[in-house]
């Protein structure tokens, strides 16, 4: 079977409602990057007293609450037709099937790959326009910051990869377990029902565990960032003249870069377990290219 068949399939059968749902979301982020940049001249005007800048950020903030508003309402008529059709799909074809057990487990993991789509895809390319967007606009603001976030992208890059190998282990095991649980209810064994919920305790304590050191480790080079982009602002703010305007800008974007920094851990976990439920999922089931969706 070929590789991420079914990511495939859904993004065939429902490209033009994620195209429209992504394309707002674009548009969302690219109005909450801009608005420290806005904000920062807003200040500067009125510090000059014009209300030119004022204006124009009112402009964008309105504009991005009714994009956002739009995208908010698309959204759920996207996924939740994106989950019906994925579902029974995939269930109508295996009615007869024994193997209930993993039906169950399938379904459920059904609705997970659908919320990856509807919650931590948009995360990601949020994640993307904070740490990109932000090193772009900075580097109109003080080039030495924008080399202090670059410099930490590589240690943060080596800890995702050796993180990432990780949790593609513990994912996997705790969804192996997870597809034994209708058989082991069914079974009424009270040892065996009490073995399986402790098993997948310990490997969501184990899942939890890892994402808390990593948390902690990338918290602290979020902190060697902001204190060093502070000190290098400080000596700028000596040697030559900055607008108020600029500061706020420059601390905005920071602000925004390390907030795209700590959501790759989450990202690397993510996509470790969507890479882990389709495996399953497609070891199930052939999706047919012509299946209409199911309208919603």
């Amino acid at each position: 079977m070929k590789k991420n068949s079914l990511l495939r399939n859904v993004f065939a059968q429902h490209k033009v409602r994620l195209l429209i749902t992504y394309s707002l979301f674009s548009l969302e982020m690219l109005g909450s990057l801009m608005r420290p940049f806005f904000l920062g001249k807003a200040v500067d005007d009125l510090v000059d007293g014009s209300y030119k800048g004022l204006i124009i950020l009112s402009l964008v903030h309105f504009s991005w609450i009714i994009i956002g508003t739009i995208r908010h309402r698309y959204d759920t008529r996207t996924y939740s037709s994106i989950y019906t059709s994925l579902v029974t799909n995939f269930l109508s074809k295996r009615l007869s099937s024994e193997a209930v057990s993993k039906l169950s487990a399938h379904s459920t993991l059904a609705r997970e790959f659908v919320d990856f789509l509807e919650y931590d895809l948009v995360y990601v390319i949020e994640a993307i326009y904070n740490i990109l967007g932000s090193l772009v606009l900075l580097y109109f603001y003080d080039k030495q910051v924008v080399l202090i976030c670059l410099g930490v992208l590589l240690p943060v890059s080596a800890m995702s990869y050796f993180y990432g190998k990780k949790m593609k282990h513990l994912n996997k095991k705790k969804n192996d377990e997870l597809e034994k649980q209708v058989d082991v209810i069914s079974s009424g064994n009270e040892l065996k029902i009490r073995s399986h919920y402790n098993n997948l305790k310990k490997w969501q304590i184990k899942i939890s565990d890892q994402e808390a050191w990593n948390f902690g480790w990338l918290e602290m080079l979020v902190m060697v960032v902001i204190a060093a982009a502070l000190f290098v602002t400080k000596k700028n703010i000596s040697s030559e003249g900055i607008y108020a305007g600029e500061l706020i800008g420059i601390y905005n974007y920071i602000l925004k870069f390390v907030g795209g920094l700590d959501t790759i851990p989450y990202t690397v976990q993510r996509l470790t377990s969507l890479n882990d439920i389709t495996k399953r999922i497609e070891s199930e089931e052939e999706f047919d290219d012509d299946t209409p969706a199911v309208a919603v």
